[in-house]
């Protein structure tokens, strides 16, 4: 099979779809892999390590797009839909729920989209939505702890406290992987920290993670 990686376009996704090593895996099973070059700049992979991989570089994204399959982290926008073509295999994240225009694209160039959020294991769980939700659960903490600054237009807040004054409050709302992985960075920054859900066992578990420190 042949497999393009285009480089991302949507705005500020630096990510890439694969990195050498994965280039590696697939040429040992007999695909051929095509990386657009600079593909993998903003992921801090050189053009010269996709070759040393094994990869082929192709100059423009027309190209690494006609393939029989492409590899994307992000949901393709409009100026990409021209790429569809129909048998197209497009492994990605897809979000479909808010963007009806795709969702049609998709249909009528009758691609065959797999979305990585909707890929299960037979416990169904989903190994390639979890990895997400751990770093946006960990970087809202984070961001919202800058938030709170009285250079970002909060209220001079410090999350940790300091002797004397009230440590900083943060609500989870949902306990799953994003609000689990935000209450670890909360609770390391000595906030005051209460999560929020509706299943009484996923509170359970969560107590025995953290204990009294939510």
């Amino acid at each position: 099979m042949r497999i393009g990686v285009p480089t991302e376009i949507k705005n500020n996704e630096n990510r890439v779809a694969m990195t050498p090593a994965g280039v590696v895996h697939l040429i040992r099973n007999n695909h051929e892999v095509f990386i657009q070059k600079g593909a993998g700049l903003g992921s801090g992979f050189t053009d010269a390590e996709y070759v040393e991989a094994g990869a082929k570089l192709v100059d423009t994204a027309e190209e690494a797009w006609n393939m029989d399959m492409v590899m994307k982290v992000k949901e393709p926008v409009e100026s990409e839909y021209k790429h569809f073509s129909e048998g197209l295999i497009l492994f990605t994240y897809l979000h479909l729920a808010p963007e009806p225009e795709l969702t049609k694209a998709l249909i009528e160039k009758k691609v065959v989209s797999i979305a990585y959020e909707t890929v299960q294991l037979e416990n169904r769980s989903l190994p390639l939505l979890a990895p997400m939700s751990e770093v946006a659960g960990r970087m809202s903490a984070q961001i919202g702890a800058q938030f709170l600054e009285k250079t970002k237009g909060g209220k001079g807040i410090l999350l940790a406290g300091v002797p004397g004054v009230k440590r900083g409050k943060v609500t989870i709302i949902g306990g799953g992987q994003a609000g689990t992985n935000a209450a670890k960075i909360a609770v390391g920054l000595g906030a005051d920290v209460t999560i929020i859900d509706l299943s009484a066992e996923r509170l359970r578990q969560l107590d025995d993670i953290f204990g009294n420190q939510v």
